[in-house]
């Protein structure tokens, strides 16, 4: 036996050789005292042969580092015609960065191990100098190692915020618990106290959870508990936008005459109050500018619904409107564009006298269907949000109370750190379209600011989009997919970052995903979802991925641009009392009435109590979950002394 063999066996750290390199993988033959699967060096216990796991290769003053990803005999080399007996003793290693004679990790790799080159476990010392000592400022930490509960899992937050992230994972893996945990992490007041984070919140589940450090935003505000009001002028939408919203489709020659109505309109918006960087000569449809968009609809109800007769005593083309006339001979209703009322106009007669005859106005577009679509929304009480936006809601002459900077200045400028944006109020018909108007309208301001210190640069802006896979989906072209890809793609050079949140991977577009530098892959049970997210992410780890399955709650595959290694982590969980309104509902609660009571309200253990479907049926005309307690409420009690208050 050589004296190599020898000294190679008395290295504690030692696991095997280098047998087979194809490009990034590695065959590994494990030494014979490595068959026990169990190795000790300096009073710590290392398990060999974990899938996730890491292993080192000395080459020289360079150390290459991979992760194990299969064991066994699926791990060794395969050759055609092969009848060697290679054994079960195999590992298949993922080569994914090394140390130089610096002492400094970088990710991929400079050269590859030969035939024969020893393969080391990775200790607590060499991972404790691959993620950094301490806890830097450019850091934050998430959790800890799985195989390591003393070493933190510090992410990189530069990389995190401007290269974008997803959080992956199926329900109830603690999806939203982690991204909660992030977010107070990344808020921190007194480390990041100029921090800037915006969360689209489909189901109103954070404002619990980051009370303490946000501005919630919902459209039926609650002022006691320091919410805002949501309101998203229609006049800040671009010219595209707004028509989606507003009117549905519109053939080439409407569309047409709609833009030059609006031009028209702002140009007289602009008369009344000038608007700092532009003028009449720059104006087009898409600046944001207000403008009465009922004197819009107004003025094309008439163009398409008007009746004329002829004028009394004038030429035979010379005509006057047709109003309908009452008792007393005046017009009944020559309607109200604020209040979106009609005019009432005679019916076409082309029969008897000609002055009696009753003819459709001159130039109508044939868009009388698109005019009652909006006439709709701008009566509809769930889209004064947006049409009718209380102090942006513009004039019949254009003037708006409050500009589109006191808007910003809320969501992004705001003393808190987060602005929560609360949709869960939005009707789903427009929630696609309102999202990618939101996205963009945040997007364009920190674009056109970017040299400025309001600017995405020198404060960069991360995006939160819960439950991205409903309006981000493959099938999805609509406005708010168009606003993701365009942020994944240029958002980076000009500070804005998006976080991808979704329980169903597969279904979102992959080239956003992809855009993605960093993954928080929790748990996958479906194999499609595995496999997009495996695809996504920068490094070559399917292995790795294959242990999804069977990740714990609150555990992570960290993959990516903003960690040194892919490591398995547990996210630390956030306190109970920063933990978002998510959790799945409690079947069955544990307790005794008799003595401590119940841990939980409701549950089919806990003795019915007092039922009023009365104020079920409120909530639900109201359209909101937020419960408002009234006192003495007729039929039923202020509150149940085992279960408390509603809440």
């Amino acid at each position: 036996m050589s004296n190599r063999v020898l000294s190679m066996r008395r290295d504690p750290t030692l696991i095997g050789t280098v047998q087979d390199v194809a490009g990034t993988s590695v065959s590994v033959s494990l030494v014979s005292e490595s068959a026990t699967g169990l190795s000790f060096f300096k009073g710590e216990s290392y398990r060999i042969g974990q899938v996730g796991s890491f292993v080192r290769i000395p080459m020289g003053y360079t150390s290459l580092f991979g992760i194990v990803s299969q064991v066994g005999a699926g791990a060794a080399p395969k050759a055609d015609g092969d009848i060697l007996p290679w054994g079960n003793q195999w590992l298949k290693v993922q080569l994914v960065g090394e140390r130089g004679r610096e002492g400094k990790f970088e990710r991929g790799v400079s050269q590859h191990p030969t035939i024969n080159d020893s393969v080391h476990i990775v200790t607590e010392e060499d991972l404790r100098e691959i993620y950094g000592p301490g806890d830097p400022v450019d850091f934050v930490t998430v959790g800890h190692l799985a195989s390591a509960e003393s070493i933190p899992a510090l992410v990189n937050i530069n990389r995190l915020v401007t290269r974008h992230a997803a959080v992956v994972g199926t329900t109830g893996a603690g999806k939203s618990t982690t991204v909660a945990g992030l977010l107070a992490a990344l808020s921190h007041p007194t480390r990041y106290p100029s921090a800037r984070i915006v969360v689209l919140d489909i189901h109103g589940e954070y404002a619990k959870a980051l009370a303490d450090r946000s501005t919630v935003f919902r459209i039926a505000a609650d002022a006691t508990k320091g919410e805002k009001p949501l309101r998203i002028p229609f006049w800040a939408l671009s010219f595209e936008e707004l028509m989606k919203l507003a009117f549905g489709d519109l053939k080439d020659q409407p569309l047409a005459a709609v833009a030059d109505a609006i031009v028209a309109l702002k140009r007289e918006s602009l008369s009344k109050k000038a608007r700092d960087g532009v003028n009449t000569e720059r104006l087009t449809a898409d600046s944001p500018v207000p403008f009465c968009i009922h004197k819009l609809w107004f003025d094309f109800h008439q163009r398409e619904h008007r009746t004329v007769i002829p004028k009394p005593g004038a030429a035979a083309d010379d005509v006057e409107t047709a109003y309908v006339l009452g008792a007393d001979g005046k017009p009944a209703q020559i309607g109200d564009a604020m209040s979106v009322t009609p005019p009432q106009y005679r019916t076409v007669k082309t029969t008897g006298p000609a002055n009696e005859r009753v003819q459709w106005g001159p130039d109508p577009l044939g868009m009388r269907q698109q005019l009652a679509v909006l006439a709709s929304k701008l009566r509809d009480p769930q889209l004064a949000f947006l049409f009718n936006p209380d102090e942006w809601r513009p004039g019949f002459d254009g003037t708006v109370a409050k500009d589109l900077d006191a808007l910003l200045a809320d969501w992004v400028g705001s003393p808190t750190a987060i602005a929560i944006l609360d949709l869960s109020g939005i009707p789903s018909t427009v929630l696609n379209d309102l999202i990618g108007a939101l996205l963009r309208i945040l997007y364009d301001a920190l674009f056109w600011a970017r040299n400025l210190p309001e600017g995405g640069r020198e404060r960069p802006l991360m995006l939160v989009l819960e439950e991205a896979h409903a309006y981000l989906g493959k099938e999805h072209s609509g406005a708010a997919a168009t606003a993701v890809r365009r942020i994944a793609k240029e958002g980076r050079k000009y500070g804005v970052g998006v976080m991808i949140v979704s329980q169903r991977p597969s279904e979102i577009d992959p080239t956003i995903l992809s855009q993605c530098g960093t993954i928080f892959a929790m748990r996958l049970a479906n194999d499609t979802d595995r496999g997009q997210v495996a695809g996504a992410a920068s490094d070559n780890l399917k292995g790795l991925f294959d242990i999804l399955p069977i990740l714990r709650t609150g555990e992570a595959i960290i993959v990516g641009e903003a960690v040194s290694l892919p490591i398995r982590t547990l996210i630390d969980p956030p306190d109970k009392n920063r933990r978002p309104d998510s959790g799945d509902p409690r079947v069955v609660v544990r307790g005794d009435p008799n003595k401590e009571g119940y841990e939980g309200e409701g549950g089919w253990a806990v003795p019915r109590h007092p039922e009023d479907y009365a104020i079920v049926m409120r909530q639900w005309r109201k359209q909101s979950p937020y419960y408002e307690h009234t006192k003495n409420e007729p039929g039923k009690p202020d509150a149940n002394p085992k279960l408390g208050a509603r809440k």
